[in-house]
């Protein structure tokens, strides 16, 4: 009974969280509520005995949630004094939200230590062992038999990186650049020296 009352109530809070994502006017909400779903849909995928999978989506996306923030607050220049001012208004609201979700946690501890759901394990039809963990299993194939596709995903999303900095890259007047040339180039008599002036003799140019 408990893990079915689990299931609809973090389905209708992730289905809700996705909706107001998109309909809210302020970029700052949407993310907060994007963190919202995220976290709900966790909370589904330790019901059905994916642990490993909801570890990431808490981990991995809430953790990058905080970088889109960023974006968000570089691309669309926030004003943060209206955002301070809105902070009390809205600080009720924000308690509540922590209330809920600190709930949400102490009832997905409770249907796992109750008894009640039972976390997946291979039934050895699988090339894993039988009875390993599911985070040995998903280890033994991703590691094993996707290694390389694995691999490839890494050099791509490095790409990716490498060609958004890239893109983003741009020069200003009135700042230095770095001449890593010249830097390499230097020798050793152009280094910068430690020296011990005496007291009263000034600096020598």
């Amino acid at each position: 009974m408990i893990q079915l009352l689990a299931f609809y109530l973090f389905a209708a809070l992730t289905l809700a969280a996705g909706a107001l994502t998109i309909l809210s006017r302020n970029p700052v909400h949407s993310v907060l509520w994007l963190i919202v779903a995220f976290f709900n849909a966790a909370g589904l995928m330790v019901l059905v005995g994916a642990e490993f999978i909801a570890m990431l989506l808490v981990i991995v996306y809430v953790g990058a949630v905080a970088v889109l923030f960023l974006f968000v607050v570089m691309m669309l220049n926030i004003d943060f004094a209206a955002l301070r001012a809105g902070f009390i208004k809205n600080f009720p609201l924000g308690i509540l939200l922590a209330a809920v979700l600190l709930a949400e946690v102490l009832m997905g501890v409770g249907v796992v230590q109750g008894g009640a759901l039972q976390l997946g394990t291979p039934d050895g039809s699988a090339p894993v062992p039988a009875g390993a963990q599911n985070i040995e299993a998903i280890g033994a194939v991703l590691y094993g038999k996707y290694l390389f596709l694995f691999e490839v995903a890494g050099v791509i999303l490095l790409v990716a990186m490498i060609g958004a900095i890239v893109l983003t890259h741009r020069e200003r007047k009135g700042v230095r650049g770095q001449n890593i040339a010249r830097q390499v180039a230097r020798r050793p008599d152009e280094a910068t020296v430690n020296m011990q002036p005496d007291v009263g003799k000034g600096v020598s140019l």
